[in-house]
């Protein structure tokens, strides 16, 4: 008995004084809400921590701090507050702060681009992406291999309005997503329109990946229970990146063995990376090629995809916008039969619905987590090195301080703006800002424009079962994506071309 009374004593010592200890510490970062001893504020978080720490944000204000377990995080929830940061402390606080669930599970996660040090590998596959990946010119020799696709959706999604059946908007934006990523990267497609199957089990390994990195996960906050994997997170996310990790390694041997036969060169991402390998020989192996083509696959997919669902949505819900937006389109077309990317990002209503889907319906609605490598002053308080900074963008681009009507689908707020994607204007950061921002924004500016633009100009859609578009379910899931939670299930009719 004494032995127990000595055991609860000495944890409730030991608890308190971390408890006090913390207060302490605290009490030079930004305000925030007390939390409980050893939990923190992880009760207060929920399921949608995006939502969560706006509510606190309104409370305490646009920097915050909040204690998760073991881990002190600092939020940022206004533009301004985010302007202070990326324009005046961008290499202080561009560390990572690097998921159990992507540390257990993807092999080689140290020299993934989302994760990597920002140091010379960093350095070397951003260039790498610069020249091949965001390089205009480059995109334009491979926009051939993503009208293909896009041109194989138009004719699938035909036949579906001539069986007038129903298209899983999302599915469909998927599998194109995937199919021109493959073409991109590969010149093959890895995916089949008339397939009812898990798109080769692409959709399940992505949405696996995107699920378990952005899930609330214990050991993330309470460091001494990663070995157990309570959640199985990490058993979870071994699996769906072993699956893309096997996936990337055959096509790399496939085409190493094509470039050793000395047949012709495919001439796309891959056969890029290669050839950059043999510049670079250190910093880019062919380790480092096949983490980035499964990033690209990740990122490339799900991102897209998801928004032009949530696009297609307001599109239903305003039909006065998707009428604009086809009279547009539809003059374009009038003007040259055959519009080629370049033509599509010149129109500026598509582009301006695009945003304000982005905006609205922001598919990372919580930035990867920030770490900051040294000690910050920062608005008078002081940032210690390591600290986990998380950018609540989902909040910024809601903020009523910024935006007028923030919670309204308008797209014409973005017109004759200058507003863009470039991390510029920090009101909008759906690709983020800074040195860690997203490498990809030219590549899915073409992929969405491209998209959403054939699927106004080719068909009228409605919702089936004389479904009204007021009784949509708006809600939206969580991970390190935030997807529609119920599939928008449309029918389309053809309209003559």
């Amino acid at each position: 008995m004494e032995y127990l009374v000595l055991i609860t004593s000495s944890l409730f010592v030991l608890i308190s004084v971390q408890y006090l200890f913390g207060l302490y510490a605290r009490a030079k970062l930004p305000p925030g809400p007390i939390g409980l001893p050893l939990f923190g504020n992880l009760l207060q978080i929920g399921p949608k921590p995006h939502k969560s720490l706006a509510k606190l944000a309104n409370q305490y204000g646009p920097l915050i701090t909040i204690q998760l377990g073991s881990v002190t995080n600092v939020v940022v929830s206004s533009a301004e507050m985010a302007k202070e940061i990326f324009l005046k402390h961008d290499a202080d606080f561009s560390g990572r702060s690097v998921p159990d669930a992507v540390a257990g599970g993807l092999q080689n996660h140290d020299v993934a681009t989302p994760w990597i040090s920002a140091g010379d590998q960093w350095r070397t596959l951003r260039k790498a992406l610069s020249i091949y990946l965001t390089n205009p010119k480059k995109l334009d020799t491979l926009q051939e291999l993503r009208l293909k696709v896009v041109t194989q959706m138009v004719e699938h999604v035909k036949e579906i309005s001539k069986r007038g059946e129903v298209v899983d908007i999302g599915k469909l934006a998927f599998t194109t997503a995937l199919n021109q990523m493959s073409n991109t990267c590969f010149s093959v497609d890895v995916a089949d329109f008339s397939s009812n199957q898990d798109v080769n089990g692409f959709h399940h390994a992505v949405n696996t990946v995107m699920e378990v990195d952005g899930k609330m996960n214990f050991a993330d906050y309470f460091p001494w229970i990663k070995r157990f994997d309570p959640q199985g997170i990490r058993k979870d996310a071994k699996a769906a990146y072993g699956w893309l990790d096997q996936l990337c390694e055959k096509f790399i041997i496939q085409r190493l063995r094509h470039r050793e036969s000395n047949l012709p060169a495919h001439g796309d991402l891959l056969d890029s990376f290669l050839d950059f390998r043999q510049e670079n020989p250190v910093n880019f192996d062919v380790k480092q090629i096949k983490v980035l083509l499964m990033d690209l696959f990740i990122a490339g997919t799900d991102t897209n995809s998801s928004t032009i669902e949530w696009a297609m949505t307001e599109l239903i819900i305003h039909s006065n916008i998707r009428q604009k937006l086809r009279e547009e389109i539809n003059e374009k077309m009038r003007e040259k039969a055959c519009l080629e990317e370049a033509d599509i990002l010149e129109l500026p209503y598509l582009q301006s619905v695009l945003k304000e889907t982005m905006r609205l319906h922001l598919v990372v609605p919580l930035l990867l987590p920030h770490k900051s490598e040294t000690n910050v002053k920062l608005k008078g308080y002081m940032i210690p090195k390591n600290t986990r900074v998380i950018f609540n963008v989902w909040a910024i681009a809601r903020d009523s301080d910024s935006w007028e009507n923030p919670d309204k689908f308008t797209p014409e707020r973005f017109l004759n703006s200058e507003i863009d994607y470039k991390g510029r204007h920090f009101s909008f950061l759906p690709f983020g800002s800074g040195r860690r921002m997203c490498s990809g924004i030219r590549l899915a500016e073409r992929v969405m424009s491209l998209m959403l633009m054939s699927l106004i100009a080719h068909f009228d859609w409605k919702l089936p079962d004389n479904m009204l578009p007021e009784e949509l379910d708006m809600d939206d899931t969580f991970g390190v994506t935030s997807q529609k939670s119920i599939p928008l299930l449309l029918v389309p009719t053809t309209i003559d071309d």
